[in-house]
């Protein structure tokens, strides 16, 4: 629970934001202001974490250093896992970290704030070319973080491949877009001539030419980084050239070759057992990214639903300033294709339930910039009222609020004790090469140095979710004991609270199980602090 003066804080600077915004937001005195404070919310929402612990949130930034190691030390290996069939990112990593001689952690611990600060400048050069409004500019920018549940932002390909894909949306509707014309009707004649008729709408050739080759570049790098990112590029890529909005008529064809070469040879090792359309279907993403995520306490519960209740407040606020635009005659059908064409990827793929959390993302630059059509129902850059400021900073706390429970609800087991990542490094020292670690459940801050020494294991993923000790405690038994070279168990307070938050075990189960554990032949404790035990099983 964070204490009240965080959220006079965020109180304060949603006042001063829109107290600022009322003035000349596009003047010299204004804009350092009005930056200073998207800095200081920046920083509030995203970087709290830093000034709390000196431990990176989460388990997969961990996992990220751990294949960037790897990569460094063994080259691309396609066949260790999917990590190295996309590897641009991890070897980007590797080079910034051996060229800087930055510490990896620290570098994963303000990953955040970082990725955060490189998404507003890609958002804020691509609305520059959406809308001419100083006022609603600056307004994307605060409801993109107002909005920024999804969590995301860590040491990622994602985080990456989002920051690529809003740079190269920018290209898109700035240098490479074309000028509105009135669509012709259906008739083959008129489609064609209209098809290859469209002019540029930046009448300087050399410009064109230059951000015609810096996002074939960005097409490149984004398919060889990221499975997913891919795919949301080539459906908008695909949508805005449909609707006659960009001028190079053949992106779509050449980002479709592209992916698909990049997927079928280097790639290939991961698709051979994940065909792509292997879980399709609206059912199944619906049951994976919906149903069997609101489960577990009643505090989790609540969580999920925040989340979901803030995304259906945003879409429904993008949709009341669609319709608000539609009768003026001023809607931008570029915005409505960016913030509608993720949705077409939703039923393609579950992603391991995160499909939802993801379209919800590539969404929000333009659903932030279509709802300021409602919020800041002001044209010509007229000045906001002052009943309308108090609605605007109402509203902003109510997102932050809702933003910052849906980020940080589960930090009980997202956040790693000092105690947690000794046991962590404790286990790693002691195991030899090609040994088991086993540890309760995914929320674990292991791999970070060690990702090829040793075969890394979860109780929950050994126990395929039921985790009763008479049936788990045999299987995890026998699975360390198998191991030629040993194994070690880790019992982390952060991951049993993950197991008892989302519903798989309960505190007594699970206390049950490690008591059933210990007491076999060849388990020793090895190691053991204020959140963590070790064990060692001694192979047979």
């Amino acid at each position: 629970m964070l204490p009240y003066p965080f959220w006079i804080g965020v109180l304060i600077l949603n006042i001063a934001f829109f107290v600022a915004l009322r003035g000349d937001a596009d003047g010299p005195a204004r804009r350092p202001v009005l930056m200073s404070l998207l800095v200081a919310l920046v920083l509030v929402l995203f970087g709290t974490a830093i000034f709390v612990t000196d431990v990176p949130r989460g388990e997969v930034a961990f996992r990220h250093l751990g294949v960037a190691d790897a990569l460094s030390q063994v080259g691309v290996d396609p066949g260790i896992d999917a990590y190295f069939n996309w590897p641009g990112f991890f070897a980007l990593l590797a080079t910034m970290l051996a060229a800087t001689g930055l510490d990896p952690v620290t570098v994963a611990l303000w990953a955040p704030v970082v990725n955060v600060g490189l998404w507003l400048a890609a958002v804020g050069v691509a609305t520059r070319y959406l809308t001419s409004d100083p006022r609603r500019r600056w307004l994307v920018l605060w409801l993109f973080c107002l909005g920024n549940w999804q969590d995301q932002d860590y040491l990622s390909p994602q985080a990456f491949g989002f920051f690529l894909y809003l740079v190269l949306i920018g290209l898109l509707v700035g240098p490479l877009g074309a000028r509105s014309a009135p669509f012709p009707g259906f008739r083959r004649a008129d489609l064609a001539e209209w098809w290859r008729g469209r002019a540029p709408a930046d009448p300087r050739p050399g410009h064109r030419v230059g951000a015609l080759v810096v996002t074939l570049l960005l097409i490149v790098v984004i398919c060889a980084s990221h499975q997913l990112t891919p795919f949301m590029m080539l459906v908008a890529i695909t949508a805005l050239t449909l609707s006659g909005r960009v001028w190079p008529t053949r992106l779509p064809l050449i980002a479709g070759i592209v992916l698909v070469l990049w997927l079928v040879y280097p790639a290939s090792p991961y698709l051979v057992g994940h065909p792509p359309l292997e879980d399709a279907g609206l059912r199944a993403a619906i049951t994976a990214n919906v149903v069997d995520r609101v489960s577990g306490t009643p505090g989790h519960v609540l969580v999920v639903q925040l989340r979901v209740l803030l995304t259906v407040v945003l879409w429904a606020l993008a949709a009341a300033g669609a319709v608000r635009d539609w009768r003026r005659g001023r809607l931008d059908i570029r915005v409505i294709l960016l913030a509608l064409s993720p949705l077409l990827i939703f039923p393609v793929q579950m992603y391991g339930g995160e499909m939802l959390i993801r379209v919800s993302l590539f969404a929000l630059p333009f659903i932030a910039l279509q709802a300021c059509s409602i919020l800041l129902p002001t044209d010509d850059g007229a000045r906001p009222s002052s009943r309308g400021t108090g609605v605007l900073v109402v509203t902003c706390f109510l997102l932050a609020a809702l933003t910052v429970t849906g980020r940080f609800g589960n930090a009980q087991y997202d956040v790693f004790a000092d105690s947690e990542i000794a046991a962590i490094d404790a286990a790693e020292r002691m195991a030899p090469p090609d040994s088991a670690i086993i540890s309760a459940a995914h929320p674990t801050p292991w791999r970070d140095d060690a990702y090829l020494d040793h075969r890394y294991r979860t109780i929950e993923d050994l126990c395929e979710q039921d985790l009763t000790p008479s049936t788990c405690g045999p299987t995890v038994y026998d699975f360390a004991r198998g191991n030629a070279e040993g194994a070690y168990l880790v019992l982390m307070s952060s991951a049993e609270a993950s197991l008892v938050i989302q519903g798989d075990t309960s505190t007594r189960d699970f206390a049950e199980l490690e008591r059933w554990l210990r007491t076999q032949q060849g388990v020793q404790l090895a190691f053991r602090d204020a959140h963590a035990r070790v064990y060692e099983v001694v192979a047979p």
